[in-house]
């Protein structure tokens, strides 16, 4: 590589969430949903995408607004939000861009020649008559879509969000009992078939194997060798979840958790050993290697949130242990114990109270170290560094993971600003 690796990978400025990874040609591509520093909401900004070689995973290339959230017919003045998207590459060679708009509940598709597009409003996922799915009976939730072009070129599309209160679902008629999952037409528009849970809520998972890991939100379709992986995020939501078939569309059994950005339960039972919050992301593999994309909080709430990733290992028998979050992340190895590095790559952060799961609104920061920011945007040059924790105190704690001390290294320092 060019330079080391780090997690979050992208420069300490951006704030891509939801991550789907994907390799097309000689480069990986990162598809997300774009928050705003000190943001209100989720998902305030346009789909940007950032690319880089599958030979240097630190020479990442910010390839622009790809789709904006005005180019959706049924959003022309922008009350809707960008929701996390999706990004299948069709038989007929093009791109397609599959996302659901937070005031709607339809799942629309772009489309573009290039990975990097830019993309075209090409439709909405419809049934057989033409309506929009969500819209025809029965209505299934539209949201996070995930979708999986297979070698023979079927097309399969997963859809779902199933919270603990499903009351707002049950008062309007929308179904949210777990992940639903169809197979569309070569169009990549049209329902064909499905509609069958391929993993349950925490409403009907009695049984099923997937008790106190259930879906939440979060869908992502992937094909490992002959094996397909349903990839989400569980009513947990701190941590990846995986579930494995035989088939794209039937028979999936709970396998375990990919990551968690709370690193639970690596250290004990629900303790966390960084503050956590919702997560979205998937598996892919790069030059015979492959990682999980997920993505942090700052800032003391979930509004703000940073790609990251990590090396995971699929085991013979298609199991993926637990990775935990780590500063090095995409760099594959330890990070030289020599010269300077920016205090955002911690990986970990918790006080003497401990670290805690970060709610909506922006909590109070006592008790709490955090991530955030000089300003609230800006253009910072090549080598500057926006970020910084913040309310650091005694028994407060950030970790760093991992250095190789493999010299003469004896000696670290830090640099410090404040008062006290």
């Amino acid at each position: 590589m060019k330079t080391q690796a780090f997690n979050p990978y992208l420069p300490s400025w951006e704030y891509i969430p939801d991550g789907e990874p994907y390799v097309f040609g000689d480069r990986v591509y990162v598809y997300g949903s774009h928050d705003q520093f000190d943001g209100k909401s989720f998902c305030l900004g346009d789909y940007v995408c950032w690319s880089a070689p599958t030979t240097d995973l630190s020479d990442w290339r910010f390839e622009g607004t790809i789709f904006e959230a005005t180019q959706d017919p049924k959003n022309p003045n922008r009350e809707g939000a960008l929701f996390a998207p999706d990004v299948a590459k069709g038989t007929d060679g093009k791109y397609y861009l599959y996302y659901a708009l937070s005031n709607q509940n339809v799942t629309s598709v772009a489309v573009s020649d290039t990975p990097a597009g830019k993309y075209e409003f090409l439709g909405y996922i419809k049934d057989a008559n033409g309506t929009p799915a969500g819209e025809a009976e029965p209505r299934y939730r539209q949201f996070d879509p995930g979708v999986l072009v297979d070698d023979d070129g079927k097309v399969y599309f997963a859809t779902g969000f199933s919270p603990r209160d499903k009351s707002h679902f049950d008062k309007s008629g929308i179904l949210c009992m777990g992940a639903y999952l169809f197979e569309l037409e070569p169009d990549m528009l049209t329902i064909k078939r499905g509609g069958d849970i391929v993993a349950p809520s925490v409403h009907n998972s009695k049984g099923t194997g997937f008790e106190g890991h259930e879906f939440f939100e979060a869908s992502s379709l992937r094909k490992v060798g002959d094996k397909y992986y349903f990839v989400y995020s569980s009513i947990n939501s701190h941590e990846l979840c995986y579930a494995v078939s035989d088939y794209p569309d039937r028979g999936y059994k709970f396998g375990g958790t990919i990551v968690s950005n709370a690193d639970i339960p690596l250290h004990g039972e629900n303790v966390f050993a960084n503050y956590g919050g919702n997560t979205h992301g998937s598996i892919v593999e790069i030059e015979g290697q492959w990682y999980v994309f997920y993505h942090r909080q700052t800032n003391l709430h979930q509004y703000s949130r940073q790609a990251c990733a990590e090396r995971i290992r699929i085991q013979p028998d298609g199991s993926i242990p637990q990775s935990e979050i780590t500063s090095c992340g995409l760099n594959g190895k330890p990070l030289q114990a020599k010269g300077r590095y920016e205090s955002r790559i911690a990986c970990n952060l918790s006080s003497d109270k401990g670290a805690d799961f970060y709610s909506l609104s922006k909590m109070p920061s006592e008790g709490r170290p955090y991530f955030t920011q000089t300003t609230p945007d800006g253009n910072y040059q090549e080598g500057e560094s926006a970020q910084y924790i913040a309310n650091m105190h005694n028994n407060y704690w950030c970790g760093f993971k991992y250095f190789s001390f493999d010299g003469d290294e004896s000696k670290i320092t830090a640099s410090a600003r404040g008062s006290g």
